[in-house]
């Protein structure tokens, strides 16, 4: 197994906010700038994965509220959520 395969698999077992604190971090250290070139590049492509992680917890999220959603005489409707 190779080191991204590893972090893969950890990934799946973050919670949402502890990837979305984690990406935090990363984004704050880039903007910073005070890191070398190779660590960049990997904190990098660590946000990517951590970005991409976050926003499908996100979708399934939203997917389970509009499946949630009942009308008075018992039929299941869906309704799209909107963030305002």
């Amino acid at each position: 197994m190779n080191n991204t395969s590893s972090k893969t698999e950890i990934l799946s077992e973050t919670s949402f906010e502890q990837a979305l604190k984690e990406l935090e971090a990363i984004v704050r250290k880039l903007e910073g700038g005070t890191g070398d070139l190779e660590n960049s590049i990997n904190d990098y492509v660590r946000g990517t994965e951590l970005k991409e992680y976050c926003q499908k917890k996100l979708e399934s999220a939203r997917l389970k509220v509009e499946s949630i959603l009942q009308a008075k005489d018992g039929t299941i409707t869906t309704q799209t959520f909107e963030n305002n």
